[in-house]
């Protein structure tokens, strides 16, 4: 008779389920590493490819750069996207999830508004309508009270939180919201929800459709934020099913579903997520088709590269992305935020996901 499984007279060695677990533990966090890297690397390289078609419209790339199909510049360069992501990374590896409105806050003092460093460079309406109230003296929500709470500057920051909640999209939108208490509101706040959750979905998904999915439920259904990004997505869909759609006819498709014609400002978070997404749908997921969509559609053209970027970059980790893409990315320069100077969002990527253990042996 053979022995009895899990009895006296079982033969197994006893240690085999522990170092089956440990192994399994390294490489799932070997394979959460690589996705953090991949979805940050993701961002920066978004950006960069993005920063020179930024409020163009779509004719006006065709008619400078054919199709742009990679960096246009010799020196690529990230712009506020880049920094304000480092900037939330730091932030939220140190407090992790006990971050409070208090501690971004004082972030927001600590880092930007209260150095002298003379006037305020290169970032969006919303970060200088908040930090001119932080300047005078208010406090968040309140801070968040200017003529630009709407806009897609959360949504660009916040990647880093998807990281940070791998496999907790909701984790990853409370968090989020936290941070953004201080500089958005409304569909401001929706927008960075909406990314942190997807890309948060995309570190363990392995489908669009999930990641998509995650984005989708973090957000009020009848918000403008939920349906710019159902009318992203379907348009996307429908026209890569149509016979002989082309990536020019894609683009169109997608851009009509959401962009508000004539709307002199392009930093509008419902439209920049909703183009991010489409730009990631229509691609399947694929780093470079994502990226490269984004950026020929035009308008807020380094953001939506950027959020499209971090969801390509964390579904297929950082070897998703070409070689001399990555290898163009430095460290941030501090152009925008001068303290965030000398930070690699590879540093970030370290910092927000767990080390693989070193032993793989009881």
């Amino acid at each position: 008779m053979g022995a009895v499984r899990g009895g006296a007279g079982d033969a197994r060695p006893a240690a085999a389920p522990a170092v089956e677990t440990v192994t399994a533990r390294a490489d799932r966090r070997g394979a959460l590493r690589e996705r953090a890297r991949g979805a940050l690397l993701g961002l920066a390289v978004g950006d960069a490819l993005g920063a020179p078609a930024e409020n163009m419209k779509p004719s006006q790339i065709r008619q400078r750069w054919g199709r742009i199909e990679g960096f246009v510049t010799d020196d690529p360069v990230g712009t506020d996207d880049t920094e304000y992501a480092v900037f939330s990374g730091l932030l939220l590896a140190r407090h992790g999830s006990s971050l409070t409105v208090a501690h971004v806050e004082a972030a927001w003092h600590r880092w930007i508004a209260d150095l002298d460093e003379g006037p305020f460079r290169g970032a969006g309406f919303s970060e200088r309508g908040t930090l001119e109230n932080l300047r005078r003296g208010l406090a968040a929500p309140i801070s968040a009270q200017h003529r630009h709470a709407w806009s897609d500057g959360l949504a660009m920051r916040a990647a880093p939180f998807g990281v940070f909640a791998a496999g907790r999209p909701a984790e990853a939108a409370r968090l989020v919201a936290v941070d953004g208490t201080v500089s958005h509101d409304g569909e401001g706040i929706h927008g960075g929800r909406a990314v942190a959750a997807g890309v948060a979905a995309a570190m363990v998904a392995g489908t669009v459709d999930a990641v998509v999915a995650a984005a989708l439920s973090v957000v009020p259904e009848d918000s403008w934020t939920a349906r710019s990004l159902r009318r992203a997505v379907a348009a996307a869909q429908r026209s890569r099913l149509t016979p002989g759609s082309t990536r020019l006819g894609t683009e169109r498709a997608v851009r009509s579903a959401v962009v508000i014609g004539g709307y002199p400002w392009t930093d509008l978070a419902p439209e920049a997520v909703g183009l991010a997404f489409g730009a990631f749908a229509a691609s399947r997921g694929d780093f470079a088709a994502s990226v490269l969509t984004a950026v020929n559609m035009g308008r807020d053209a380094d953001t939506t590269a950027a959020v499209a970027g971090a969801l390509a970059g964390a579904l297929g980790g950082a070897t998703a992305i070409p070689g001399d893409w990555s290898r163009a990315i430095g460290p941030v320069r501090g152009s925008c935020l001068p303290s965030m100077a000398g930070y690699h969002v590879l540093d970030i990527a370290e910092l927000l996901t767990p080390a693989p253990d070193a032993a793989t042996a009881p």
